[in-house]
């Protein structure tokens, strides 16, 4: 597997999510940019996912407990067919399958409906003890983002996990070193933040979180380790690969996109303009 590999994968991936945002007038794109390439790695290398994941709890979960994401995670699955691409522009419409956080119900392919920041770890950690507990062969990923550290559950959660050896539990944290509003460093710095999770026993990987490689092979190495639960800390950017939200608070969330941002951010990710303009055809989408 190689970066090349991924990169028409990571450029439509980026443009369904800007898409979404861009038709519902909200949503976060800053937190969804950076996490897709993690996304990415995980839907086409390490789950099983479909329609029936909920009644075969022997596969591999996700839980997006950063859920104000979702934009990324379900252009991730449309891209793996799990969403009809025609309900994209469906994002945060009423009646919609596609809420703006993850809806289990509508959705049973979900490790688990998420919104609360905190409580997506939690529920990982239940779902991989439980595996354990009933001598099931199963990981669960749960991708948790900076600033929800902060969250006094998480901490909690970490001690339990690495008490009862929850090596089946592999955490990744989105590390963009931003959160609603600022800078976490303004709000409540985390550092060091590798040697906080081990010193709460937990095995440590930091990685590029935008490198398709070293994703793969850090959760290639967490689900070897048998000897407890793993946190990849994946050093990522903010909105990126749209060089005007890259780094820029204001672009973690309940934003609306100009017609003219959106054009911009298709330029920046790869897309001429008749090309943008085809893939806005393609999806009935005019100039709001």
């Amino acid at each position: 597997m190689k970066q090349k590999d991924y990169l028409a994968y990571q450029k439509e991936a980026r443009a369904l999510t800007l898409l979404m945002i861009y038709t519902a007038r909200s949503g976060h794109p800053g937190g969804s940019l950076s996490v897709i390439d993690i996304l990415s790695v995980l839907a086409n290398e390490f789950l099983e996912w479909d329609e029936n994941y909920k009644h075969e709890f022997d596969k591999n979960a996700l839980i997006l407990s950063k859920g104000h994401a979702c934009p990324a995670l379900y252009a991730v699955a449309a891209m793996n067919g799990l969403i009809n691409k025609d309900e994209i522009t469906s994002f945060r419409k009423i009646n919609s399958r596609l809420q703006g956080h993850p809806d289990v119900k509508q959705l049973p392919w979900l490790g688990s409906s998420t919104g609360s920041l905190g409580q997506g770890f939690s529920v990982g950690i239940g779902n991989a003890m439980a595996a354990q507990n009933l001598g099931v062969t199963k990981n669960v990923f749960t991708i948790l983002g900076d600033g929800e550290l902060q969250e006094g559950q998480i901490w909690e959660g970490a001690m339990v996990a690495a008490h009862h050896n929850v090596s089946n539990l592999c955490a990744i944290i989105d590390y963009n070193k931003m959160q609603s509003d600022d800078l976490n460093i303004n709000i409540s710095n985390l550092e060091p933040l590798g040697d906080k999770w081990s010193s709460f026993g937990w095995n440590v990987v930091e990685i590029n979180g935008h490198d398709i490689d070293e994703i793969y092979n850090s959760i290639d190495e967490s689900i070897s380790n048998q000897n407890m639960p793993s946190v990849i800390i994946a050093n990522t950017i903010k909105g990126k690969g749209v060089k005007y939200m890259e780094n820029v608070p204001k672009w973690h969330g309940s934003v609306t996109m100009s017609y003219e941002e959106l054009e911009l951010s298709f330029s920046d990710i790869g897309y001429e303009k008749e090309e943008f303009q085809s893939f806005l055809n393609k999806y009935g989408v005019n100039k709001l």
